[in-house]
């Protein structure tokens, strides 16, 4: 009887202990794989009026749940190109008195076509399409 008593025990104890690590295991997991969330599919998106952004100027936009940097070259010259740096996947910003796109994390710079001129990333931007409709700039993924 005893060792029954013994066996169960140890049974109990060795069950609670799995259940431990368990819960300690599990959620680190989880953590390091996340889930696969579907992004919602976004053709195009309104970036504000034209005269909110003067020439020589470019402002973040977000396209769905990505970033998309806005440029205004001229009066007439728009351009628009995903803001994740191909490096590292940093945020990019235009830098008005270089009138070139930067990337703060590693000094990465693109010219205002979106192509590489310095730096380590190792491709151009994503290009985006900019459309003018009655005063408000469009924004859409390129055919």
């Amino acid at each position: 009887m005893e060792r029954a008593r013994r066996s169960f025990v140890e049974w109990i104890l060795g069950g609670g202990l799995f259940a431990s690590l368990s819960s300690f295991v599990y959620p680190a997991i989880r953590f390091l794989k996340p889930p696969e969330a579907p992004e919602a599919v976004v053709n195009e998106t309104s970036a504000g009026k034209v005269a909110d952004l003067k020439p020589n100027s470019g402002k973040i936009v977000k396209f769905g749940a990505k970033p998309v940097l806005l440029m205004r070259l001229g009066e007439s010259e728009w351009r628009a190109y995903s803001a994740v740096c191909t490096h590292l996947n940093c945020t990019v910003q235009f830098d008005e008195a270089k009138r070139a796109i930067w990337c703060a994390c590693h000094n990465g710079l693109y010219d205002v076509s979106g192509q590489v001129v310095g730096g380590p990333p190792p491709r151009a931007l994503e290009p985006y399409a900019v459309h003018l409709r009655a005063g408000e700039i469009i924004i859409s993924r390129q055919a």
